[in-house]
């Protein structure tokens, strides 16, 4: 609301005054470049990026080159060593989780504080954080909701395919509206509500607005997301809510807010790894499971997924139904079953038993053994016989550079140097 009598701006009444501020713009607009050129608007948000803060000195007052070969390594020893403590402690973790991905498509998404926006950069990361959910999670399932207009919509049924998931997420970025968090709890808590009793529920809210527009109590939803065991965690791209705040510290969840795009980045992929289960809802439970094989090429059957004509060779056959699925994991549509493949629960067994986190060492002068990586087999030396920074295993002894360490970490999930020390029965 305006202003009465006085309320507005005082504008130059003079075409002095007009002539006064139009040369102040083109002052300001103007601004050149060392070679005298004049920089355009969109070059000017660039140079604002004060990149000169990431600028290192030596010894000798000389600028270093910037290494982000180190910096990348430095933000994954920092989410290495939140993961270790959860696993020292040996807390239960839910592997079978069932996420929705709630993405703010309100109209404060189309903000530029983020470049170029706040929905490109939220869609960007969220393909990644995907990616690294089901590599992580291989027995896990993900689904999309947006909100926009005051309205959430279920844009992809939960599953176990990152590339429908992504595929969908791209082919609906749009802008407008208000944001309405009660909506997106509604909706989610009854699709939620609907999955096994072994299965662990997650909400995650990627929030760029600073209020919400609820057409009812917001708190008597999040007390029934309370009571339907759903963790909901929100990541804020504007400012801390209270009402955020509220939801993640009554259902167990965290509540972050983002300082840039990197920082939005590292605090998503924090999410990727399973969470410690809550701790009343931690019962165990028997799954039963299926196995499924390729099928023959001369076999024809219809594929559950799709309701489409496809060969054997094109899916995989459930054990029980001998029904044709496309993709695995997923649930048989038929007869309910679970259907996973060997690999899915190897990979899902490194996060109970995660391999130690090496220790940052270097070499001094003079030093004999321990050169060379035990990975690659490359000189951890530098050219100019300075010392380099690099890992140590805690139990083999064994040292490793940085690409190597987060490889072991990563994808590997076993030391070389300790199962080369192992002997053979």
């Amino acid at each position: 609301m305006y202003g009465g009598v006085g309320g507005g701006f005082n504008a130059p009444s003079t075409a002095s005054g007009r002539r006064k501020n139009l040369e102040d713009d083109e002052d300001e607009e103007e601004e050149e470049t060392g070679d005298g050129r004049v920089l355009e608007a969109w070059e000017r948000a660039y140079a604002d990026d004060r990149s000169w803060e990431a600028l290192q000195e030596d010894e000798s007052g000389l600028l270093r080159p910037i290494d982000t070969k180190n910096l990348v390594h430095s933000q994954y020893r920092r989410r290495l060593l939140l993961r270790s403590a959860a696993a020292a402690a040996r807390i239960q973790k839910g592997l079978i989780r069932y996420l929705y991905i709630v993405i703010d498509l309100s109209r404060a998404a189309s903000e530029m504080d983020y470049r170029p926006s706040r929905m490109a950069v939220v869609a960007k990361c969220a393909e990644a954080f995907i990616r690294e959910f089901f590599d992580q999670n291989p027995l896990s399932h993900v689904g999309l909701v947006t909100i926009k207009d005051g309205i959430s919509h279920r844009l992809t049924d939960i599953g176990g395919s990152p590339e429908s998931q992504i595929t969908a997420l791209m082919g609906k970025l749009e802008c407008s509206g208000d944001s309405s968090l009660q909506n997106a709890l509604e909706l989610v808590c009854g699709y939620l509500n609907q999955i096994p009793s072994y299965g662990h529920k997650e909400v995650l809210i990627l929030y760029s607005a600073l209020n919400t527009c609820d057409p009812g109590d917001v708190m008597e939803t999040i007390e029934k997301c309370k009571k339907s065991k759903v963790r909901c965690s929100v990541i804020g791209l504007a400012a801390e809510i209270f009402i955020c705040k509220h939801l993640c510290e009554e259902t167990g969840g965290s509540y972050t807010v983002a300082l840039d795009e990197s920082h939005f980045k590292e605090l998503l992929l924090e999410h990727a790894p399973p969470p410690p289960a809550i701790a009343e809802y931690a019962a165990a439970n028997l799954v039963k499971m299926g196995f499924p094989q390729r099928g023959a090429e001369d076999l024809i059957s219809i594929c559950s997924c799709h309701k489409k004509v496809k060969s054997g060779a094109e899916g995989y056959i459930c054990p029980r139904c001998k029904i044709n699925v496309c993709e695995l994991p997923t649930e048989c549509r038929t007869c309910g079953l679970t259907l996973v493949s060997s690999p899915h629960l190897a990979r899902s067994y490194h996060h109970l038993f995660p391999v130690t986190p090496f220790d940052e060492v270097t070499f001094k002068m003079g030093q004999k053994g321990g050169q060379n990586c035990y990975g690659c087999q490359q000189s951890l030396i530098n050219s100019d016989s300075q010392s380099n920074l690099h890992v140590c295993c805690p139990k083999c002894k064994q040292h490793f550079c940085f690409d190597c360490d987060i490889y072991i970490h990563e994808s590997l999930h076993n030391c070389p140097g300790c199962e080369s020390q192992r002997r053979l029965p």
